[in-house]
């Protein structure tokens, strides 16, 4: 797993942080052992989920229909970086020269 994904909630677009009670369970239902969670950083404007995965597109289109499924979909964004690396490629939105940056 040489890929750490991040999935970023937007606070103001979250009616409830409920989700996050489930989401775990959600996402390794649907991953399997293909992605190892590693966590969540939580700031006042933002919820960070990280996980380390082979193939980080594979696994975001799985994650967004974990998302999709609890009507969190909006208000996401995400990508991903090499481990130990400082340049994130942006998934989604998906918007030419989007810009990824963690607090």
């Amino acid at each position: 797993m040489n890929y750490q994904l991040v999935v970023k909630f937007w606070r103001k677009s979250l009616e409830s942080e409920a989700f996050l009670e489930t989401i775990e369970d959600r996402l390794r239902a649907a991953l399997g052992g293909s992605v190892e969670l590693e966590g969540y950083d939580v700031s006042a404007k933002e919820i960070n989920l990280f996980m380390l995965t082979a193939d980080p597109r594979l696994t975001f289109r799985k994650v967004r229909d974990v998302l999709e499924s609890l009507g969190i979909e909006n208000g996401v964004s995400a990508a991903y970086r090499l481990v130990g690396g400082a340049k994130f490629t942006s998934l989604w939105p998906a918007r030419p020269m989007r810009k990824f940056s963690l607090p």
